[in-house]
């Protein structure tokens, strides 16, 4: 007897928005898409989930960016990606010197065959070549004189792009548009993608198209590149994205990783899923610029096991560390502003197809919850976490000095439900030992 409650709506995300191993790359350092789906096999053996690739459309040529973000551009420079759209078409078509559709869905086909989906770049802007300026300028936002204003990101100028107006006139038709371009690279065989800025951009256009796409494909996933305040990035979840970029680049000391991971796991809402990514073609921090190669491993098991979804951008494995100028974030020679010759070969490598394997096999690390625990060390520079989800419990302990090896207990606690002496197996050598509630570490 009684009344039923009213129904509620329930959206069910494929395992991927919540678990996975990312690897980004430029398809035109690697030899077009054709052969980037040679290396499918060996990517697949490090246990990448999927393969991110910048936007693949063709390039504008007017105010095309130079090497190092320069604003002239030589014969020769293919300029940036994200400069979407020439006389050959624009967001649904593929750079002819990439490939063609039939590479795109010959390249998503073997890739799924193998476990590994293609995320491509969701970017929304358009280069003055791009043909909807000419068929549609009511889509763009135009000053009093008639003239266009190129995008800026403060401190970032954009001069080779200009951003659509949401609200326009025709805005019922622009958005008509974007889901189209959505649409066809999903039938192309694309599940994922990695949507550039979408916090700069209309919040009811994502509700809008995630749900729309999300009714006809359920599996596809939307990765929110959005590096803004908590309340924004819940909110863009609450719209539909599956996962964010996070702050984790920047948090750099022990109490700091611990402070903001307990505040990812805290969140019982489970609006926002965190993504790893340890450095992006944007973000080389000042920590791996002088940090070398011991914090670049650090940080590439930080990122693999405090987060169930984590990426590298291609080079970090080979330890690429110089910067344009000091001070600065980017890249000296970045791969945005031309084209590098990239070989999967990086010194790193095995130890990224470790931790997969350890993520894989490991229920503990595919879930962020409220089993993360950060245990006591006698040194700031000894991190030590202990994972849990149902029986499985893994213990982390990273060294964050870059300098030197450091030594201290670990304080195991009571509570983790482990006796005061336990048998633990190190699961990057296979080695057995005994540990105890208050367990002797030193890492070099």
């Amino acid at each position: 007897a009684g009344s039923l409650a009213a129904p509620g709506r329930l959206q069910v995300d494929p395992v991927l928005a919540r678990f996975g191993a990312w690897y980004e790359l430029f398809p035109r350092s690697w030899g077009g898409l054709d052969a980037v789906r040679r290396r499918l096999p060996a990517l697949a053996e490090l246990g990448v989930d999927v393969v991110y690739l910048p936007p693949i459309s063709p390039i504008g040529r007017t105010n095309r960016k130079g090497r190092n973000n320069a604003l002239v551009a030589g014969p020769d420079d293919p300029g940036s990606p994200w400069a979407i759209g020439d006389a050959t078409g624009g967001h649904d078509a593929v750079h002819p010197e990439l490939g063609t559709v039939d590479d795109v869905v010959a390249l998503t086909a073997d890739a799924r065959s193998l476990g590994i989906e293609i995320a491509l770049d969701l970017a929304i802007q358009c280069s003055a070549d791009h043909p909807w300026l000419t068929e549609h300028p009511e889509w763009f936002q135009h000053r009093p004189d008639g003239t266009l204003k190129y995008a800026e990101n403060p401190p970032k100028k954009y001069q080779d792009i200009y951003n659509v107006d949401f609200d326009g006139a025709d805005w019922a038709g622009l958005w008509a548009a974007l889901r189209d371009v959505t649409l066809a690279w999903v039938e192309r065989g694309v599940h994922v993608f990695r949507v550039d800025n979408p916090h700069t951009k209309a919040l009811p256009f994502w509700e809008w198209l995630i749900a729309g796409v999300r009714a006809a494909h359920p599996e596809v996933v939307f990765l929110a590149e959005a590096f803004t305040y908590r309340a924004l990035q819940d909110e863009l979840g609450r719209l539909g994205f599956s996962q964010g970029y996070t702050y984790f680049t920047w948090k750099q000391s022990a109490h700091e990783l611990a402070e903001y991971v307990g505040e990812l796991a805290a969140d019982e809402r489970w609006t926002f899923r965190p993504n790893f990514f340890v450095n992006t073609p944007d973000i080389l921090t000042e920590q791996l610029q002088h940090g070398g190669r011991s914090t670049f491993a650090s940080r590439l098991v930080l990122a693999a096991t405090l987060s169930p979804s984590y990426g590298i951008y291609s080079g970090y494995e080979s330890f690429e560390a110089t910067a344009v100028r000091p001070g600065s974030e980017e890249y000296l020679d970045s791969e945005k502003y031309e084209a590098h010759e990239r070989h999967l070969d990086g010194p790193l490598l095995p130890l990224v197809a470790d931790l997969n394997r350890i993520r894989r096999a490991h229920p503990a690390l595919q879930h962020l919850d409220l089993g993360t625990r950060f245990l006591a060390t006698e040194h700031d520079d000894l991190l030590a976490y202990a994972r849990r989800h149902g029986d499985d419990t893994v213990i982390c302990v990273v060294l964050l000095d870059a300098e030197q090896a450091q030594e201290g207990v670990c304080v195991v606690p009571d509570d983790l439900g482990l006796p005061p002496t336990f048998e633990v197996e190190d699961l990057l050598t296979g080695e057995v030992h005994l540990w105890h509630e208050h367990q002797h570490m030193r890492l070099d």
